[in-house]
């Protein structure tokens, strides 16, 4: 059974929405306090977090980024409608999903078994994907460099397994929604490109460094990971 924590100092939504999700199967705890949440997750064994935006102890998106310091535990935040800016910021610093306020507790439980199922280790897990210097173990979702572990959300690892798995071919950003993070594409949707951009900076495909692989940007078509 998988375990989740909802950290919202919304104690009534907190309340409703663990109801929701053990009806649904999980076993759920709500915490108030983003300061005690991130203890908890530190001392219990969780699979996947639910993360609120706004809280006045301490902001979801500086709570994200001690959560990323220390594990690549699945977050999914939730913003403010409309809130573009939260969005994409808790993008960068490294979460799964989200899903605007307000919403309906079947719409979190959706994404949760979507992200759960992208993390779910696959029949063979000793089967490695290798393109030039790369290597992913989608079994063991571990990505190794040059010999060096790479740290990616899961998030980030689904969108970099799928362009392995079509090196040399250009893939849709429709199919990398789908696919890679469990939604539709909808208009003015940026997660891909932003989850697509911090694989770049982490694997050094950005910028100055040397590297033998490419990831080109094919304008109106989607992404292309391909040697150099």
């Amino acid at each position: 059974m998988a375990k989740i924590l909802h950290i919202d100092d919304d104690i009534e939504l907190g309340d409703m929405l663990c109801q929701y999700l053990q009806g649904e199967g999980f076993e759920a705890e709500h915490c108030p306090s983003p300061v005690e949440g991130l203890k908890k997750l530190e001392a219990g064994s969780y699979n996947l977090v639910i993360l609120d935006v706004m809280m006045p102890e301490q902001s979801g998106l500086d709570t994200l980024k001690a959560i990323r310091a220390k594990m690549n535990i699945p977050v999914i935040m939730l913003t403010a409608k409309g809130d573009n800016i939260d969005r994409i910021i808790g993008l960068e610093l490294g979460s799964d999903d989200y899903v605007p306020k307000p919403c309906m507790p079947r719409e979190i439980v959706a994404r949760v078994r979507a992200v759960l199922r992208r993390i779910s280790e696959p029949a063979n897990p000793n089967q490695s994907l290798e393109l030039g210097p790369l290597v992913v173990n989608p079994g063991k979702r571990k990505v190794i460099l040059d010999g060096q572990d790479i740290d990616l959300t899961s998030a980030e690892f689904n969108l970099l397994t799928l362009l392995v798995r079509q090196a040399g071919q250009v893939v849709s950003k429709e199919t990398l929604s789908e696919e890679g993070l469990g939604k539709k594409l909808e208009r003015f949707d940026r997660s891909v490109d932003v989850h697509l951009s911090n694989i770049r900076n982490k694997l050094g495909l950005s910028g100055e460094s040397p590297s033998a692989l490419v990831l080109h940007t094919i304008r109106g078509k989607g992404y292309q990971l391909s040697l150099v």
